[in-house]
């Protein structure tokens, strides 16, 4: 019996190049979405829901939800936090269901709900996400969502640091994974120091929130794998 697939989808944009029935789906916006979901999944709170839309965003608010609203980086007016990993671990949050709506990362989950499963990865937890897949024995795509449906840097290094993971348990067929794995091989050592020259980073940079960029960057600080149950986001 062959060993399941696994893909790597640099921008939600190339998804339609992607088969995602029946498979896993691992999105992942490290900068700062799914770090930010992971971190608060991890440390209490009780479900997130992402939306597409400002909108959707509002009318579960309206119904008692947390809101957590960002677009280019910066928190939404009207809506409770915006995209930092530290508002998401405030000890109020625990116990409590969240909305969220982002620039890229709740689009790249949308956009994967033709998967059997979505998982929520992040260096946060890629120990533990690698360890998932593993489990489930299904073929895996990683999406990475990218800015605004352009490849970044992050994104593509933390689908290296997975697919490197895999390695032995799972077998490709196209050269994204051997571009993502040698590119995080080649930058592993100080991964803060080559992503600060990324566009993303320079664009959070200014809005002076690198203490989220230092923290996003942390390998395996949590063990819980966030995966999507219905319309919300639980750790089983």
């Amino acid at each position: 019996m062959s060993n399941p697939l696994v893909e790597i989808c640099l921008s939600p944009e190339l998804l339609h190049l992607h088969e995602l029935s029946g498979r896993t789906v691992v999105v992942a916006d490290i900068l700062r979405a799914t770090s930010c979901m992971v971190a608060g999944l991890a440390t209490g709170i009780a479900s997130i829901t992402p939306v597409a839309s400002l909108e959707e965003g509002r009318a579960l608010m309206a119904q008692g939800y947390i809101g957590a609203g960002e677009r280019d980086g910066k928190q939404v007016e009207g809506f409770h936090m915006g995209n930092s990993p530290f508002s998401y671990m405030e000890p109020y949050l625990k116990g409590k269901k969240v909305v969220t709506t982002t620039t890229n990362g709740t689009q790249a989950i949308q956009k994967s709900r033709a998967a059997a499963q979505i998982v929520i990865g992040a260096f946060l937890n890629l120990s533990a996400v690698a360890a998932h897949v593993k489990a489930a024995g299904r073929d895996v795509v990683i999406v990475c969502a990218g800015w605004k449906g352009k490849v970044n840097l992050e994104d593509t290094l933390f689908a290296g640091a997975l697919a490197r993971k895999l390695e032995g348990f799972f077998t490709w067929e196209d050269d994204a994974i051997l571009a993502a794995s040698e590119l995080y091989a080649n930058m592993q050592m100080d991964l803060h120091a080559h992503i600060s020259r990324s566009s993303h980073y320079q664009r959070l940079a200014k809005l002076g929130i690198k203490e989220d960029i230092r923290f996003c960057l942390e390998i395996d600080r949590f063990d819980a794998v966030p995966v999507l149950e219905g319309n919300e986001i639980v750790v089983k």
